[in-house]
């Protein structure tokens, strides 16, 4: 059962063949024999699982039909939530209890879901491996020596190893992507703006978008109508309607226009990745789908301006954590200076440390026109090439990530080889677009995945096609041979 997608808990929860309580201790029995090994959560909140499963329980008994009422999900440490230690996966903040929700863990709350704990993650979202956290790094199921992606790879693990049927993530540059990419999951990054900030700690607040983490598309679909939607609370958050995002997972594909950008196809993907990713392209081409090449030659501009315009936004963002108001505190300062100083130094570790001065560096005086000003230009140039290419297509299709979960600590002493790896996903939170990645193969044993992408609010698009092409393949149900007991 700790294997099964949230629709088929979500029908066994409503004929009453299991209760929110069982499922629920089913999930923390696992946790507590498993996790030591994957390390995918930073708090187990049992005492508070429990009693929410209880109160599942009470309100279905009492006629409630809320859709996932009484489901089990795990929370990326970067949400804030009342009473429990918030921590980013940071020094910085390992002693803060958040005093209050955020909307999206708010939302969760009210329909009824049961929160198990808070995921591992990068530390502050930094990372494309999962191996910043202050916490240690997070294993991929799949092969414990390799890792998860980041900077979601504590929700990626979790739900992949069977320790949660569902989990929330953030994405800033793949980080929800990527992770899912690796652990065979299906993540949905949504558009800017689809779902509430309020409450998730900020890294890089112009791309910075949380979302779902599920084994299948339609799983994803049903947490979406339930953290979507519009918070006054948020001046990001976008006032337009919210569809059922279920509502349309079995449309027929016949017609749709699908572009595979020919830079995505280059010597720096793995051929045997471009194989699989043609081969998801041809699975929806029989759907009646029409494939067609498409260009997006400002992709290559992705990284280096991404890293410029996240970086300058997090040192921005990050300056408010100095010792003084809250989070980790110098003992013994000599003065204010010190006291800044020797938090943030003891506090932030070393990806952290290196964003922040790349960031204040492009910032600074006589570099901001140089550096920060020429990314927002590049920026604009990106976003005009989406919009060009879905003037010709309704959707774009391409690899998730270079190459399958590497080793751990393999790439640990070069930031740019690790940069890279998200050099397909970055785009899309430049244009503020949604994005998708879903099971698309195995190579040496391990997943790799497939990447959708679709103009701005059409979410519901993105998993229509994703729910057909898992009706049409079977990559999804694979699960990690060592977490089956």
């Amino acid at each position: 059962m700790h294997f099964n997608s949230v629709s088929t808990l979500k029908t066994a929860l409503e004929q009453k063949r299991i209760s929110s309580l069982e499922l629920t201790q089913l999930f923390l029995n696992r946790i507590q024999k498993y996790d030591r090994q994957v390390n995918s959560y930073i708090t187990v909140t049992a005492e508070k699982a429990i009693s929410s499963a209880k109160l599942a329980d009470a309100r279905r008994a009492k006629g409630d039909t809320a859709p996932l009422l009484g489901m089990p999900i795990a929370q990326k440490d970067i949400f804030c939530t009342d009473g429990v230690r918030t921590s980013c996966a940071s020094r910085m903040l390992d002693n803060f209890i958040a005093p209050y929700d955020a909307t999206l863990v708010q939302k969760t709350q009210a329909a009824g879901m049961v929160m198990l704990g808070k995921t591992n993650m990068d530390e502050f979202a930094m990372g494309s491996s999962n191996e910043t956290s202050f916490y240690g790094a997070v294993q991929n199921p799949f092969d414990i020596e390799r890792v998860p992606g980041g900077s979601s790879g504590g929700s990626a693990a979790a739900v992949a190893a069977g320790l949660a049927p569902i989990a929330t993530g953030t994405d800033t540059g793949g980080s929800i992507r990527q992770p899912a990419a690796l652990c065979n999951l299906t993540g949905l990054k949504p558009t800017y703006g689809r779902i509430s900030r309020f409450g998730m700690i900020a890294f890089a607040s112009s791309l910075d978008q949380g979302g779902p983490m599920g084994r299948t598309a339609e799983d994803c679909a049903l947490l979406m109508n339930v953290i979507s939607g519009f918070d006054e609370r948020d001046s990001t958050s976008v006032n337009e309607a919210v569809p059922d995002f279920t509502a349309h997972l079995n449309a027929p594909l016949k017609g749709l226009k699908i572009g595979l950008p020919k830079e995505f196809f280059t010597d720096a993907l793995n051929p045997e990745m471009a194989k699989l990713i043609h081969d998801a392209a041809k699975v929806l081409e029989k759907e009646g789908a029409i494939l067609k090449e498409i260009s997006l030659a400002k992709s290559a501009l992705s990284v280096p301006a991404y890293y410029i315009l996240a970086s300058a936004e997090c040192s921005s963002n990050l300056s408010r954590f100095d010792g003084v108001r809250y989070g980790h505190r110098a003992e013994n300062p000599k003065d204010l200076l010190e006291l800044y100083c020797a938090s943030r130094a003891e506090g932030f570790g070393k990806e952290v440390k290196r964003r922040i001065m790349m960031g204040t560096y492009a910032l600074s005086t006589g570099y901001y026109d140089a550096y920060y000003v020429k990314a927002q230009q590049i920026r604009r140039l990106i976003f005009n090439d989406f919009n060009n290419a879905f003037s010709e297509v309704d959707v774009i299709l391409g690899p998730t990530t270079p190459e399958i979960a590497f080793k751990k600590g393999e790439k640990a002493a070069d930031p740019i080889t690790m940069y890279l790896s998200d050099i397909y996903t970055i785009a899309a939170n430049l244009a503020g677009i949604p994005a998708l990645s879903m099971p698309g193969g195995f190579l040496q044993n391990l997943p790799i995945g497939v990447q959708l992408m679709a103009p701005i609010f059409q979410e519901a698009k993105l998993l229509n096609i994703a729910h057909r092409y898992q009706q049409n393949t079977d990559w999804h149900t694979r699960t990690p041979k060592h977490f089956a007991e």
